[in-house]
C-alpha cells in the first residue's frame, strides 16, 4: 500500500517514504489508529481529514488491498472542452490565469449571461500581512473532482457550460488563483452555479495552501469535509 499525504498533514509519510505492508482485513480507519499510535500526527488532526482509496473518497470502512493508493486530506481551503480544444476548461495551471481566453473560449451564441468568478490572492489575512502563497494538489483526483462539479452544476443548474481553472505554486499578492466561469441562457442560473461551484470546490477538492506572512509560515485552515466524507475520529 502507498501512504500519501497533503498540506499540514505531510508530517504522517515517514522519513522512508509512504509504502506499507499490511495484514489481510485492514480497514482505513485501522490505519488512522495506526498512524495516531505512532505519533506521526494528533487524533484531532486526522478526525477532520478525509480519505481517498485509489483517488476515490472512502469511508473508515473501506478495506485496504495491496498496491491501494491511500491519500490523507485535510480539509481543503482538467480535461479539454472538445470545441475549442486549445483552452482548458477544466485544469490545474502553474503558469498565470489567463482569464480573457477562459471566459472568451466559453462563451456561445445560446448563451444569455456568463457568471465569473475570479479568486486573487490578498495581502493580508486574518490580521497579518502577506507575502505569497503556495498552492499544492493531489493533482489526479482533484481534476475528477473539478470534472465532476463542471457534470453537476450543468445538470442541477441548467447551465450550458462551467470552466473551472486552478493555479498551483507560488502566487504572489493580486495573482488569480482560482478562475471560474459559468455559461447560461438565464442570469439567475449562472449566478446560483457559480457560487455553488466555488464553494463546494473549496470544500471537496483537494488543494490546499501556504501562506507566508511577514512574521512566519502556515497553512490554511480548511473548510470543514461535508459530512459523507469526514468520517469520524479513529
Amino acid at each position: 500500500m502507498r501512504l500519501v499525504a497533503f498540506g499540514a498533514l505531510k508530517t504522517i509519510i515517514p522519513a522512508g517514504g509512504g509504502w506499507r505492508d499490511l495484514a489481510p482485513g485492514v480497514s482505513v480507519g485501522d490505519l488512522l489508529e495506526m498512524l495516531c499510535r505512532e505519533g506521526l500526527t494528533d487524533a484531532a488532526a486526522l478526525h477532520s481529514a478525509a480519505v481517498a482509496v485509489n483517488q476515490q473518497y472512502s469511508p473508515r470502512t473501506c478495506i485496504l488491498h495491496d498496491g491501494d493508493e491511500v491519500a490523507i486530506l485535510p480539509p481543503v481551503s482538467g480535461g479539454l472542452d472538445a470545441a475549442k480544444p486549445s483552452i482548458p476548461l477544466i485544469a490545474l495551471v502553474r503558469e498565470p490565469i489567463d482569464a480573457v481566453a477562459i471566459e472568451r473560449a466559453i462563451k456561445s451564441g445560446a448563451d444569455g449571461a456568463v457568471c465569473v468568478f475570479d479568486g486573487i490572492v490578498r495581502d493580508n489575512s486574518r490580521g497579518r500581512q502577506t507575502l505569497h502563497l503556495d498552492y499544492e494538489a493531489y493533482d489526479e483526483m482533484a481534476l475528477q473532482r473539478m470534472q465532476l462539479l463542471r457534470t453537476e452544476a450543468i445538470e442541477h443548474f441548467a447551465v450550458r457550460d462551467v470552466a473551472i481553472v486552478h493555479r498551483l505554486g507560488r502566487l504572489t499578492v493580486g495573482e488569480t488563483s482560482v478562475f471560474i466561469a459559468v455559461a447560461s441562457a438565464h442570469r439567475d442560473a449562472a449566478f446560483d452555479a457559480c457560487r455553488w461551484v466555488i464553494d463546494t470546490l473549496k470544500k471537496t477538492v483537494p488543494i490546499w495552501k501556504k501562506e507566508q506572512f511577514v512574521d512566519g509560515a502556515a497553512w490554511a485552515d480548511g473548510e470543514p469535509f461535508p459530512e459523507d466524507l469526514a468520517g469520524s475520529a479513529p
